[in-house]
């Protein structure tokens, strides 16, 4: 294990970093040089200095092993959410150490919670680095400096294959340096449409494109402390929803829709199995809310569950209504959205739907093979055999989700949260959703939590973004070996 090379390219991603720092400093400076002007250009600095300082004395290395891969993946992203802190910690008001880290790892790892009571309080420079952290941490750290920086040169092949989960290699039958293009290339294409069609659907051109990063982040920041319910408008909420719906598909495969290729959305087992649950769950939420009498009507009613059924699905987490309000049928099957997520090779967190899709299949065919015990019997995606290699780590990883969610629940009751609310906001911030329900609703925030807690839910999001084994990987001793 060469540290001096992981140390080198965690300082790339720190230059990336430093330049979205500077670009916000010029949002502040555009806005009349608000109160985030110094600590945006200070932070900057110091973050250029600190990512300078490696490339300056550690020499450019072009091979790097799997082990190298995976501690400049895993390090980048905490090295970027600790240095994602400085423009908080700097600027002050409601950013305590705790807070400026929790806000941090929360727009980094596309979750979106919040311990701000008063977000349109924020200058708007300090509005738009939010937003970066969210952009930034939608598309990957580093993934991202993988194309802002092409000299890395030939280690992009290992690190990409970190960064992406096996899961999401299987619609990427394209170089390395291809797929980093494909992904870019469609992530700015969707924010750049969406920051057009808000805009025209009413939002300032500010609002605009800070929702537009957040909603193809699938983070769910916002600029208004009412999210999205403060623009009261139905047409902004259906460009997000159907926004939200796209970004939670694999990025592969609506490059290759766009482009014409054979497998395409339309084709795909995993698309439809995904539309179909949106589509159920929305249907199931908006009788369950027109017969309980929490909307005067079905079509309103079916408005505010597919938004929310979409939010709570692809982790974006934005809002419309208080969900704590709803019926606890609604909120079930809201809990159930959050813990299976959108596709994999999306922005989207949790679960993610192939593994859901795959654990039935396994199911079925266990039941087939009591059955017919003589019988070979294979799992197929889009008519393709799955290998026992990748049923395996399915399963496992659907086993080590939910006792993460387990243990957290246990942490956050034990230091004082309800069960709703401890439950509710383990699922939140493992899965990246953000909003939970109880005292973590869609209208709420976590400022109310424990030091301790908002720690240890800082914690589920970074294994919730990392798939768990990536984090936990490192504090094997043997590992290092």
């Amino acid at each position: 294990m060469r540290i001096q090379v992981v140390i080198r390219y965690i300082g790339i991603v720190l230059l990336v970093l430093a330049a979205f720092m500077l670009l916000s400093a010029g949002i502040s400076y555009a806005s009349n040089v608000d109160t985030s002007y110094s600590p945006l250009v200070m932070s900057s600095l110091i973050t250029l200095l600190i990512g300078c300082f490696p490339l300056i004395f550690v020499p450019r290395i072009d091979r790097i092993s799997t082990k190298e891969g995976f501690c400049i993946v895993v390090g980048s992203w905490i090295v970027a959410c600790m240095v994602g802190t400085f423009p908080y910690l700097m600027w002050g008001g409601e950013f305590t150490i705790i807070n400026a880290w929790f806000e941090s790892v929360s727009g980094f790892t596309t979750t979106g919670a919040s311990i701000l009571n008063n977000i349109e309080a924020l200058p708007r420079g300090l509005q738009f680095w939010r937003m970066s952290t969210s952009w930034i941490g939608g598309v990957g750290v580093v993934m991202f400096a993988l194309v802002i920086l092409p000299s890395i040169g030939k280690s992009k092949m290992m690190l990409s294959n970190v960064e992406l989960s096996s899961l999401a290699k299987d619609n990427f039958n394209y170089r390395t340096q291809t797929v980093v293009r494909i992904v870019l290339s469609v992530y700015v294409s969707l924010t750049v449409v969406t920051a057009i069609a808000l805009k025209l659907g009413g939002m300032c051109w500010f609002d605009a494109i800070c929702h537009a990063m957040s909603a193809c982040a699938t983070c769910g920041f916002s600029t208004k402390n009412a999210s999205i319910a403060y623009f009261n408008s139905g047409l902004i909420e259906w460009i997000l929803a159907i926004v939200m719906i796209l970004v939670g598909i694999h990025f592969g495969l609506i490059y290759a829709t766009v482009t014409g290729k054979r497998n395409n959305i339309f084709r795909s087992e995993i698309t439809r199995f995904y539309f179909a649950i949106i589509i159920g769950a929305s249907v199931c939420i908006a009788i369950s809310l027109w017969f309980a009498d929490v909307y005067p009507s079905i079509l309103v009613s079916l408005r505010n569950a597919l938004f929310h059924t979409a939010s709570f699905i692809t982790t974006t987490g934005f809002a419309t209504a208080d969900c704590n309000t709803w019926t606890s049928f609604a909120i079930l099957v809201l809990i159930f959205c959050s813990i299976v997520c959108a596709c994999a090779g999306s922005t989207s967190g949790g679960l993610k739907i192939d593994r859901l899709l795959l654990a039935i299949k396994m199911l079925r065919n266990r039941i087939r093979s009591q059955q017919h015990p003589t019988a070979v019997i294979r799992t197929k995606i889009d008519g393709v055999s799955q290998d026992s290699e990748m049923l395996g780590t399915v399963s496992v990883y659907i086993v080590a989700f939910m006792m993460m969610i387990l243990v957290g629940t246990f942490l956050n009751t034990m230091f004082g949260a309800d069960l709703m609310t401890g439950f509710s906001a383990a699922v939140a911030c493992a899965s990246n959703v953000g909003p939970g329900f109880g005292e973590v609703g869609t209208m709420d925030n976590y400022s109310a939590m424990p030091i301790v807690t908002k720690f240890n839910l800082t914690v589920l999001m970074l294994l919730g973004r990392l798939e768990i084994f990536g984090l936990i990987q490192l504090f094997f001793i043997r590992w290092w070996r």
